[in-house]
């Protein structure tokens, strides 16, 4: 197996604005690879996962187009520890396999791995981004974007990890609390920051 290019991991709690941060990384030609993305391709109907997953929880979960409810099966997974468990033992040796060959294949000087906001940090990396905001900011944010209750978005970041476990795995912090503009600076200041260090980590 050849080895990996120089990989940044990005993560951050559910609605700290991952999605927001690598789009930027993107639009500077960097090659995304998107853990969520990835997450729900490996489930679409005919996948061995997305079998296993209607087997076990039955076709409440399954929408009209056969696709999954992903907003059942969180309530269900998020509610229940066993069943949380059990969906990220299925579909976690996939998930990594199909990141690491995007990771492996990127044309571009560094690649940025984008993190689930239950996971830490990764062997598939060389350096962590981590995206910050307050945690009353995760919960409204999250409340409007996917229509949750503050209760089931609670409930989601009780499971993920805290704030300050994620500020010890990192190595450079977005505080993403600013203007659109302020962060577009800052990630091309940390664009610039890991062009050097993809040169000269060999």
């Amino acid at each position: 197996m050849r080895m990996l290019n120089y990989v940044v991991g990005l993560t951050g709690g559910i609605g700290s604005g991952k999605t927001t941060v690598s789009d930027l990384f993107a639009e500077l030609g960097i090659v995304i690879a998107d853990s969520d993305v990835v997450s729900r391709d490996i489930v679409r109907p005919g996948q061995p996962a997305y079998s296993a997953i209607k087997e076990r929880f039955g076709q409440s979960i399954i929408l009209e187009d056969e696709s999954l409810n992903r907003v059942k099966l969180r309530e269900i997974v998020f509610s229940d520890t066993g069943e949380r468990r059990w969906l990220e033992s299925l579909t976690h040796g996939p998930i990594v396999q199909e990141l690491r060959e995007i990771v492996s294949a990127a044309d571009s000087p560094y690649s940025i791995l984008v993190l689930s906001a239950g996971a830490g940090r990764s062997p598939l990396i060389n350096r962590m981004l981590v995206v910050d905001v307050p945690e009353e900011v995760q919960i409204s944010r999250v409340v409007e974007r996917d229509n949750n209750s503050v209760e089931q978005v609670k409930a989601i970041m009780k499971s993920q990890p805290t704030r300050q476990e994620r500020f010890t795995w990192a190595d450079d912090i977005i505080e993403n609390n600013g203007t659109p503009r302020e962060l577009s600076e800052i990630i091309q200041s940390l664009h610039e920051i890991y062009l050097v260090k993809s040169k000269t980590s060999s």
